[in-house]
């Protein structure tokens, strides 16, 4: 069962959250803790946190601020988010030592109530969508003019859900929320092209009149700026990224959606992720 996630900044961290920059030695840290963490564990799921762990990281470093609101609704990239909320000092070391164990606020895909910064933990893929919809028009009609920002995978379009909740969100012209699609091209059983072909995906959504950004999903930069970027309604930015990103023997297999690291192979990814 796959399950999603929304955050938002806790008070203490405001100011603090506001002034951060991610630098390279802080992606490269996240990547580490990302890889020794679910190594330890012995869960899969790598390659797709992989794939999202510089999205989460700009946006948590760089673009959230206190009034934000933030959708993880592709819950299968859990270790990505806690890994993230390290780095921001939300989450502590300790805390990452029980990601997946027994009595854990860490699990796979986490539940309601657990982590104050969750706001929602519910249902399968394609339902981050709507709830980002319901968040970004509660702040319009309240007034609270803080932004909602929901990262989707490429593959839950494939949900009717999904399509509905961007129907709402062109009728309703919601310019304070953004929807970030981690577009790897694959799913649970190959690609996306294989399993249900939406190519071009980012035309699909420009035919509901939505502003559409293409991006490098690994860029930092680009990132940053994509999501910065002033909106006179609703935008959906695709960002295209590899599943397994930065370890070359997880790099667009589609097989990391579910394998545990071997000992080799998460030395090996060590390695390489700690060249310069």
């Amino acid at each position: 069962m796959l399950h999603f996630m929304a955050f938002r900044l806790v008070s203490d961290l405001e100011g603090a959250v506001e002034d951060m920059v991610v630098t390279a030695d802080q992606i490269r840290a996240a990547r580490l803790r990302l890889l020794r963490m679910h190594f330890e564990s012995g869960v899969g799921h790598i390659g797709g946190n992989l794939s999202a762990l510089d999205i989460l990281l700009c946006l948590y470093h760089d673009v959230l601020k206190p009034a934000d609101r933030f959708v993880l609704s592709k819950g299968h990239g859990a270790g990505a988010m806690y890994v993230t909320l390290w780095s921001v000092g939300l989450i502590d070391e300790a805390e990452l030592t029980t990601f997946h164990k027994d009595d854990t606020r860490l699990s796979g895909h986490p539940p309601a109530d657990a982590i104050p910064q969750v706001l929602f933990a519910t249902g399968s893929l394609g339902h981050g969508q709507g709830l980002a919809a319901g968040l970004a028009l509660a702040n319009r009609l309240k007034k609270d003019g803080g932004r909602v920002f929901c990262l989707t995978s490429d593959g839950e379009w494939n949900e009717g859900s999904s399509w509905e909740s961007l129907i709402f969100v062109a009728h309703q012209r919601l310019e304070n929320l953004t929807f970030i699609v981690d577009a790897n091209g694959l799913q649970g059983f190959g690609t996306t092209r294989e399993v249900a072909n939406l190519d071009p995906l980012a035309d699909k959504f420009r035919t509901f009149g939505v502003e559409t950004l293409e991006i490098d999903g690994h860029d930092h930069a680009a990132i940053a700026a994509a999501l910065g970027a002033p909106q006179s309604g609703p935008r959906v930015i695709v960002a295209h990224t590899v599943k397994g990103s930065g370890v070359s023997f997880m790099a667009n297999r589609m097989e990391w959606h579910y394998l545990p690291l071997k000992k080799e192979q998460y030395e090996q990814a060590v390695r390489e992720i700690s060249s310069p």
